[in-house]
């Protein structure tokens, strides 16, 4: 497919009509948290830059900008909050006119156009408010990657909405690899975004509330590719979301990254889709067909749990925040302004929801998310929706013991119970599990560890002579003669032949 195609994609369309909407009718009421937003800038001294309307050969460290939302205290909040012509201001920094006069903002940047509406969004109320204390707990975290040549703001609806609904959003500008401007979405631009991708990754353990076991991935449009490598590079994130990404469209870009191996891709990943773009808009902008319906990245993917859906009221430009408030309607094709904000709604929904199902183990999130977008509450004709399950084997029990040891196999039996509600199918055998306990209590930096093991095997099979021996044993390696004396009466209660229980306890009381 074509590099113009891409450029099509992540620019608003020239022929059209000025949409009129407002951030307070997106409507997105969002949870019980108040949301806090920080903005700074870090350096990756390991590459180079130079800042292209200078007008010079100086090079610097690559700058880049960071974007946080997150939950906050609401009691300690004193501030007001952001108004969208506040996070224009990020805007200005992140294009590197940082002196630019607001007058010219809508003036000066192609996608915002200066006209009464887009005005009248400048004083807006948004929801976020700037370096507001954060709540002490952890929480999951979305690293976003943002579209071509855009902010890391760019999305500022949705993070606002998922900061509030308890997670933690992490942004920054997708950039060329030695200026600001990328060089029309090759390969090169692909890994660049995807090496910024993981200086979030990195940036994430100065935060003292993010959970580094629940993280995923989300971008929009070009943003897609970038996520794309880098998940299939990184073991360690939980979930893909992608906006309408590129990877779509561009299966080709793909294939070039010396990262790309779609068996390497076993995280649970969904796709929202633009509408169908009618024939004549096709014809006339010299689309290809095959737009509408190909998807050689979904059709190669069988290691993981896809989930596709198309919203048939939603172009391109609208799953961003900017394109539902700032972008030019296209007269051909866009359906009106109360649907599309409705559309992006729904959109925000399903993204929550599928957090909340994977990295949250929410099992109300796992029901909407496998049922049809029309027992969800949302019209038929609204939401096309297809999904195919992984090929690999399903949660065993050694996708629990990676759990257990991420939380160091702490609060055992509530994990065992959200896993099973979620995987009924699991299986955690009396052996293997006796076998993991002994290995554990006799590390003497993991007694322990080894005990809650037992415990949680007698949760299972709590008539077990043989876990109840085991656990006595690792009480009495433990030196705690109390507990040993009480498992090893209880395992000789349920098997009066317990030829073991019976000498520790002549040895133990004697």
């Amino acid at each position: 497919m074509r590099i113009s195609l891409l450029l099509l994609l992540s620019f608003f369309q020239l022929c059209a009509m000025q949409g009129q909407t407002s951030f307070k009718e997106l409507n997105l009421t969002g949870g019980q948290y108040q949301v806090g937003f920080r903005h700074y800038t870090a350096t990756d001294s390991t590459r180079t830059y130079r800042i292209g309307n200078e007008a010079n050969n100086h090079f610097i460290y690559r700058p880049i900008p960071i974007s946080v939302w997150y939950p906050a205290r609401a009691k300690e909040i004193t501030s007001e909050s952001l108004t969208i012509l506040d996070y224009l201001e990020v805007l200005k920094e992140e294009e590197e006119w940082e002196n630019l006069p607001n007058e010219f903002l809508l003036d000066w940047f192609h996608y915002l156009w200066n006209t009464p509406e887009n005005r009248a969004h400048l004083p807006e109320k948004t929801k976020a408010v700037p370096e507001a204390k954060a709540i002490d707990q952890k929480f999951p975290v979305i690293v976003y990657a943002s579209s071509f040549q855009a902010s890391s703001i760019e999305n500022f609806a949705l993070f606002e909405y998922l900061a509030s609904e308890g997670y933690v959003v992490i942004s920054s500008p997708s950039r060329g690899t030695e200026t600001r401007q990328l060089e029309g979405g090759i390969p090169k631009d692909m890994e660049t975004q995807a090496r910024d991708v993981e200086y979030l990754l990195g940036q994430l353990h100065k935060f003292s509330n993010v959970d580094m076991d629940k993280i995923a991935l989300m971008g929009f449009s070009f943003g897609g590719l970038a996520n794309m490598i880098t998940a299939m590079k990184n073991q360690h994130i939980k979930a893909l979301v992608s906006l309408d990404g590129t990877e779509r469209y561009r299966y080709d870009v793909l294939e070039r990254s010396a990262f790309f191996d779609t068996d390497r891709l076993t995280i649970p990943y969904i796709h929202f889709a633009q509408k169908l773009i009618p024939d004549a808009v096709m014809k006339e902008d010299k689309i290809p067909t095959e737009l509408n319906y190909r998807f050689q990245l979904y059709d190669s993917l069988n290691n993981s749990d896809v989930y596709s859906y198309r919203f048939n009221d939603l172009s391109h430009s609208y799953f961003s925040s900017y394109g539902v408030l700032f972008g030019n309607r296209d007269m051909r094709q866009d359906k009106s302004d109360a649907a599309i904000m409705a559309s992006y709604r729904a959109l925000s929904q399903y993204t929550l929801q599928f957090l909340n199902a994977v990295l949250k183990d929410d099992v109300k999130a796992v029901r909407f998310v496998e049922r049809k977008p029309e027992d969800n509450g949302f019209k038929a004709s609204l939401i096309d929706q297809k999904t195919k399950k992984s090929n690999l084997p399903k949660f065993d029990h050694r996708a629990f013991n990676d759990l257990a040891l991420a939380q160091n196999y702490k609060d055992l039996i509530p994990l065992y119970k959200r896993s099973l509600a979620t995987h009924p199918d699991l299986q955690l055998k009396e052996g293997m599990l006796n076998t993991l306990g002994l290995k554990l209590s006799f590390d003497p930096m993991r007694i322990e560890q080894g005990i809650n093991v037992f415990l949680l095997a007698l949760h299972i099979y709590p008539d077990s002579a043989n876990l109840y021996d085991s656990l006595a044993e690792a009480y009495l390696y433990n030196k705690d003669t109390k507990n040993a004396i009480v498992s090893f009466e209880r395992s000789l209660k349920l098997n009066p032949g317990n030829q073991n229980a019976m000498k520790r306890l002549k040895e133990l009381k004697d």
